[in-house]
């Protein structure tokens, strides 16, 4: 399989990408780790007029604490963070979450930030992104803007960056302390894009009751979402597993997958459920009750 023809560019800045952007009117596509990218156009399902190289700029590689948020550039890659202390001890929904992520060599060439651009609704990185109130960095020629998780994703493969965007960077603030979370997902076979994914955080009170609970869900429907009937819920609750099977049971109504050749939309609501009630219970056994209520960890 060979791609469609295509002019090649490798900017040393951003301002030249951008400008590049711009020259073609949206007819380029910027190639960061191109896992997903090159795959497309050997298919020739992407007909780019031109693929604008960003790997020779340079800063777009840091990986970096900075105003209580991991802060990823655009070249940092998957295996980077996969290996990361600073992930591990700071984002640890992150680093459960990206043992996950497609294979080792597609981790060792992919970016965190190509994933969330290229927003397939079953990957892991933007389902973290949206149960953490995650954020998106954009450049384009109106110079930088920052886009919530939450508002980037429009449907399958299409976010609200514009045509002459690029991401340059994402953050993703840190959980509080105490907070346990949990990453659990279904797949046809380990390293294949998810059937179901769920990401959860669990917070307690003094009292050792749910004091904030957070799903972000993968695979699902046409963007991650939250599945906040359940979240609100959970408020207040004791956990445990009736407080597990209800939540389960709201997120199996709010979700609205689709079918398609590797499962039935009632197969994905179900799995939904099934997971979510997975993951809020491991994610509360890892939570921490805070000191002041005389209690111990879960």
């Amino acid at each position: 399989m060979k791609p469609p023809r295509f002019a090649y560019h490798d900017p040393r800045s951003l301002d030249e990408a951008v400008e590049l952007l711009g020259r073609y009117g949206g007819e380029a596509k910027v190639l960061a780790g191109g896992q997903s990218l090159i795959p497309l156009l050997n298919f020739r399902l992407a007909r780019p007029a031109a693929l604008i190289d960003i790997n020779r700029i340079p800063g777009l590689d840091s990986l970096t604490l900075a105003g209580g948020r991991l802060e990823a550039g655009a070249l940092v890659r998957h295996r980077q963070v996969e290996r990361s202390e600073l992930v591990r001890r700071h984002c640890p929904l992150l680093a459960e979450a990206m043992g996950w992520v497609g294979h080792p060599a597609i981790r060792q060439r992919g970016t965190l930030c190509g994933s969330l651009a290229h927003a397939d609704p079953a990957a892991e990185i933007p389902a973290v992104w949206v149960a953490l109130d995650g954020v998106v960095r954009a450049r384009g020629p109106q110079g930088e803007r920052e886009v919530p998780a939450a508002e980037f994703f429009l449907t399958y493969f299409t976010t609200t960056l514009e045509p002459t965007e690029l991401v340059v960077g994402a953050g993703l603030p840190l959980l509080p302390p105490g907070a346990g979370w949990a990453f659990v997902e279904v797949a046809r076979r380990h390293g294949d894009f998810a059937l179901a994914a769920v990401a959860a955080v669990v917070e307690l009170d003094a009292q050792g009751r749910i004091a904030r609970a957070r799903l972000g869900l993968a695979g699902v429907g046409p963007v991650p979402c939250r599945a906040r009937g359940a979240e609100a819920y959970l408020a207040g609750r004791e956990p445990g597993e009736a407080t597990w099977k209800e939540a389960a049971a709201l997120v199996e109504d709010e979700v609205e997958p689709d079918s398609d050749l590797h499962a039935s939309s009632a197969y994905r609501r179900q799995l939904a459920g099934v997971l979510a009630r997975r993951a809020l219970d491991q994610a509360a056994r890892r939570a921490v009750v805070p000191a002041s209520g005389g209690g111990e960890g879960r």
